[in-house]
């Protein structure tokens, strides 16, 4: 089974879920979530254990605007990896350590802080590492996927070797 199709089917069972339980307010094309209303489910297994998503708009899976949140631990670790979708992020509490390039490197990162933004275009290669337990919002066309450069980065290999 390619990356894309375990993405995608992880993505499934979680977005299914969220849509459902989002007490989110739906009318005529527009999308309210009160803040205390975030539902957060586990991240799907394209992302280490630990972190967490919520869906606030569109269905990550299909073709159209999405916003997702996710939420990291400290000391978390996104290996460098990619998007076929351009990819625009906004820290919303925490701090989040971003790169571009082929591996982790702590030292080629910058530091965002909450109201940091960051605009990747579609396959820039990047990565991403918390110090504090960290919020971001995302926001792309879908569906979404993932593409780790080093293939034994994803963590969905890592825990099927096991």
């Amino acid at each position: 089974m390619s990356i894309t199709r375990l993405v995608t089917a992880s993505l499934a069972s979680l977005v299914v879920g969220l849509i459902v339980t989002v007490p989110a307010v739906h009318a005529q094309g527009h999308v309210l979530v009160p803040a205390d209303k975030v539902q957060w489910g586990p991240a799907p297994p394209a992302f280490a254990a630990g972190a967490q998503l919520s869906v606030l708009e569109g269905n990550p899976m299909e073709s159209g605007p999405v916003t997702l949140r996710l939420k990291f631990p400290a000391n978390y670790d996104v290996a460098a990896h990619w998007h076929s979708m351009p990819e625009r992020l906004t820290v919303l509490s925490g701090a989040l350590n971003v790169g571009m390039g082929d591996k982790l490197d702590r030292q080629a990162s910058q530091k965002l802080e909450p109201g940091g933004f960051v605009s990747l275009p579609a396959k820039m290669h990047h990565f991403a590492w918390t110090t504090t337990p960290t919020i971001v919002q995302i926001s792309l066309q879908g569906p979404f996927d993932i593409f780790y450069v080093n293939p034994s980065d994803d963590p969905q290999k890592r825990s099927s070797s096991r």
